[in-house]
C-alpha cells in the first residue's frame, strides 16, 4: 500500500496548472534551446515569471505567434519585450 503523500503529490501538481503557467514554460523551453547552444545557464521559471509579471495572458498569446513566425525566436522575443533597448 501506498503512503498517503504520494496521492497528494499527484493532485497538488495537477491543481497548479494553469495556461500562464504553459505558456511560461513553452517560453522557458524554447528560449533555452538557443541559450544552451550559446553556452548560457538556462532560464528558471522564477526568472521567467519575474519577466512577464505585468504582460497580461492574452498578450502573451500574441508574443507566442509573432516569435514563432520569427526565423529567429529567442530574437525576436527579447525584442518585443523591450523594442526601445534595441533600436538606435
Amino acid at each position: 500500500m501506498k503512503h498517503i503523500r504520494t496521492h497528494l503529490k499527484r493532485t497538488m501538481a495537477k491543481t497548479r496548472i494553469t495556461e500562464r503557467g504553459e505558456l511560461m514554460r513553452y517560453f522557458c523551453e524554447k528560449l533555452n534551446r538557443s541559450r544552451e547552444r550559446d553556452g548560457l545557464p538556462a532560464i528558471t521559471m522564477g526568472r521567467m515569471g519575474k519577466t512577464l509579471e505585468k504582460i497580461p495572458t492574452k498578450d502573451l498569446y500574441y508574443l507566442k505567434r509573432v516569435c514563432d513566425d520569427a526565423q529567429n525566436f529567442s530574437k525576436k522575443f527579447w525584442f518585443e519585450l523591450n523594442p526601445e533597448k534595441y533600436k538606435k
